[in-house]
């Protein structure tokens, strides 16, 4: 496997710049950080198809080298080879299918338009986050506590932060301390990239974890299934703009 070619220089940096920033306001600790790569390699632990099964403990992390400081390769995406296929036809005809469907409920879309920098780096994507997420939880009906299951674009591990915090599933600063608590695993109360996310199963542009979310809903995700889930949510979020879907199991 290989990590992915701009994670070396200008992603990778961009990233070290969000968490250099977040770290000294909020207090938070590289090892801190390193919880939220464990957490999903974790989670890619239990998928076969994950790239990245092997668990690693804390002290492995802070031993893996640095990428751009303070961030190690752990805390970058993959690269590979991959496909994903995606079936969609209109809602009264998937009624009738094999399968439960899984409905779309909802989406939003926002982009940075001005002051680039201040708003990617100092304010994480956080205008843009809530404005999206804000129009996918209108059109779906849904708010943040209806959301059982949740896959985050990420590129770089404090990215998920940002999307976490961003979608205001927990408050500004707390994202670190809530998948520190135990919020991102299988029992937590966000389950987060459950199919090992781009850090550790692949990284296919986000569409992987669309699929994972389909498998989650349909209850098909065993041994990495969240029990009960009914609402998830995925967020296609790079670094200057945010695009989430909220997903209905389709069998209310």
């Amino acid at each position: 496997y290989y990590y992915h070619p701009w994670g070396w220089s200008s992603q990778a940096a961009h990233w070290a710049m969000i968490f250099s920033h977040y770290a000294m306001k909020y207090g938070v600790r590289e090892e801190d950080l390193g919880a939220v790569a464990r957490q999903v390699r974790n989670h890619a632990a239990r998928n076969p198809n994950a790239i990245m099964q092997t668990p690693f403990s804390i002290d492995e992390y802070m031993a893996s080298r640095y990428i751009v400081r303070p961030l190690h390769l752990l805390d970058i995406c993959l690269v590979n080879d991959g496909a994903v296929c995606l079936i969609v036809r209109r809602a009264d005809q998937a009624r009738h299918m094999a399968k439960v469907p899984v409905d779309v409920a909802g989406w939003g879309e926002a982009k940075i338009r001005n002051r680039k920098l201040d708003q990617m780096v100092r304010q994480q994507l956080r205008p843009q986050l809530a404005e999206a997420g804000g129009q996918a939880f209108a059109m779906a009906g849904l708010n943040q506590s209806d959301i059982g299951h949740f896959e985050g674009y990420d590129a770089g591990s404090i990215h998920l932060i940002n999307q976490i915090e961003g979608y205001g599933f927990v408050p500004q600063g707390e994202g670190v301390a809530f998948c520190l608590a135990g919020g991102m695993d299988l029992t937590g109360r966000l389950p987060s990239n459950t199919e090992g996310g781009n850090l550790s199963c692949s990284y296919m542009h986000g569409w992987s974890q669309v699929a994972e979310t389909v498998r989650q809903l349909r209850h098909e995700a065993a041994p990495r299934q969240v029990a009960g889930v009914r609402y998830a949510m995925t967020s296609l979020a790079q670094t200057d703009q945010a695009h989430p879907i909220i997903y209905a199991r389709g069998d209310a």
